[in-house]
C-alpha cells in the first residue's frame, strides 16, 4: 500500500498530461442534447462517483446521480436512457454487476463511458468509450493510486460537459424528449436518494457555466477554469499529492493518538463528502475500525445524537464553499467535548485538486492507523482485491 501510494504523483502527472485529448474524446460521444449524467460503481469507485456527481451537475447544468445496479440485476428494470451519459467506474473492469448494468443501460439508449485500470477487461466491451487510469498494477487490497487517478479523470470528463461545450447552444440541451425523461428518472429511485446530500449543492444545476466550452478548457490551465464551480482544473495536482506524501508527520501524530479507536466519524460536505466517504472506507478496510463517512449536514439530522464526549471525528476540509459548515460544526462539537481533528492540505489549490489531496491524507491515516494497531494494511482479513458482486 505504501509503495502504491508513493506512485500517485507520477500516475497523476500522466492523467493530467492526457487531459486535453481525453476531454476531446468525451465531447465527441456526449449525447446532444444531454439529458443528464449517471454514475455507476461499487466500493472506492462509488466514492469517486459521488465526487463526479457533484462536478457533473455543477458543470453541465444537468441532473446527475448514482445508478442502482440491483434495478437491473434483480428487478430487471426496462428504462429509457436516451440522452443520458452513463459513467461506469471499475478499477478491475470485471465486477459482474457493473458489466451487466452497463449493457442494460446501453441497450436503453445511454452513451456509456468506462473508467478502469484494466483496458483489456470485460468493461471495454460493455461501453462506448473507455478511459484508462494507467496506474499500473495495484496489488494491495485497499485501492489508492487507482482511486486518485479515477478522480482526476472525472475532473477531465466533467470539464467536457460544461454547458455550451457539448451542445453548442446551452438552451438546446435543456429539453430532452418526453420519452427520455420519465423512464430515466424513474429508473434510479435509490440512486437519487443515494449518498450525495441534496443540500450540498445549492444552485448546482443553475450554476453559471464559464466560457470554457472551448477545446482548451479541459486542459486545466486557464484562470477561468480554476474559478469554475468545483475548481475546474488539474493544475498542481501531482505536486499537491507529492507534498502530502512528503509530510506524514500530522498523520503519524493523529494515528498514534487514535490507535485504540473502535469507531470514527468522518465528515465533509460538497466535493469533500466524497473524501469523507473514501477516508472512512479506507479506515474500515485497513484497520477494522467502524468508521462512518457522512455529510456534515446529514450528521446534524439525527446522527449528532451519537456524538458523545470524547467521540473521535475527522473533519475533511474541501477547499470550497461548503467549508463554512465545518466551522459551525467545530463549534458545536466543542460544546459536546468531542475529539475533532483535521489534517492539513497544501493551500491555494483548485477545489477539486484540494479534495484529491485530502483523499491522499485519508490513505495516509488508514495506513498509519493500521501500523499503529499492528495489522497488515496490504491484505486485510476477509477481503479480496476484486469483489464479484452480481
Amino acid at each position: 500500500m505504501a509503495a502504491e501510494m508513493a506512485e500517485q504523483p507520477d500516475v497523476l502527472a500522466r492523467v493530467t498530461a492526457r487531459a486535453p485529448a481525453d476531454a476531446e474524446a468525451v465531447r465527441a460521444v456526449v449525447p446532444r442534447p444531454l439529458a443528464g449524467v449517471v454514475f455507476l460503481a461499487r466500493g472506492s469507485s462509488d466514492n469517486a462517483a459521488v465526487f463526479g456527481r457533484y462536478l457533473a451537475e455543477l458543470r453541465a447544468g444537468r441532473p446527475a446521480g448514482l445508478a442502482a445496479p440491483s434495478l437491473y440485476t434483480r428487478y430487471h428494470a426496462t428504462v429509457d436512457w436516451r440522452g443520458y451519459l452513463v459513467v461506469a467506474l471499475s478499477q478491475s473492469g470485471a465486477t459482474p454487476e457493473i458489466i451487466s448494468t452497463c449493457e442494460a443501460m446501453r441497450a436503453g439508449g445511454a452513451v456509456v463511458l468506462g473508467i478502469t485500470n484494466e483496458p483489456d477487461s470485460p468493461l471495454a466491451d460493455a461501453v462506448d468509450i473507455l478511459l484508462s487510469t494507467d496506474a499500473g498494477p495495484e496489488r494491495a487490497v485497499p485501492a489508492t493510486k487507482t482511486v486518485t487517478a479515477q478522480l482526476a479523470l472525472l475532473v477531465t470528463v466533467t470539464s467536457a460537459l460544461r454547458a455550451g461545450a457539448v451542445g453548442g447552444n446551452p438552451d438546446a440541451a435543456g429539453t430532452p424528449d418526453a420519452a427520455g425523461t420519465p423512464g430515466a428518472a424513474g429508473g434510479t429511485p435509490d440512486a437519487a436518494a443515494g449518498p450525495p446530500d441534496a443540500a450540498g449543492t445549492p444552485g448546482a444545476a443553475a450554476g453559471p457555466p464559464d466560457a470554457a466550452g472551448t477545446p482548451g478548457a479541459a486542459a486545466g490551465t486557464s484562470d477561468a477554469a480554476s474559478r469554475a464551480p468545483g475548481g475546474g482544473t488539474l493544475d498542481g495536482l501531482p505536486g499537491a499529492v507529492a507534498g502530502v506524501l512528503g509530510d506524514p508527520g500530522p498523520v503519524e501524530r493523529l494515528a498514534d493518538r487514535w490507535r485504540g479507536l473502535d469507531r470514527l466519524v468522518v465528515a465533509g460536505r460538497g466535493l469533500a463528502y466524497a473524501a469523507a466517504l473514501e477516508t472512512a472506507l479506507k479506515v474500515k478496510e485497513t484497520t477494522g475500525i467502524l468508521a462512518e463517512g457522512i455529510s456534515t449536514a446529514d450528521l446534524l439530522h439525527g446522527p449528532i445524537a451519537a456524538v458523545y464526549a470524547g467521540a473521535p471525528i475527522l473533519l475533511v476540509d474541501g477547499g470550497g464553499p461548503a467549508d463554512t459548515d465545518l466551522d459551525e460544526l467545530r463549534a458545536l462539537l466543542a460544546t459536546r467535548r468531542a475529539h475533532a481533528a483535521s489534517l492539513p492540505v497544501p493551500p491555494g489549490l483548485p477545489e477539486a485538486v484540494h479534495v484529491i489531496a485530502a483523499i491522499t491524507r485519508g490513505q495516509q491515516l488508514s495506513y498509519e492507523l493500521a501500523r499503529a494497531r499492528h495489522v497488515n494494511p496490504d491484505a486485510p482479513a476477509h477481503l479480496s482485491k476484486v469483489t464479484a458482486t452480481t
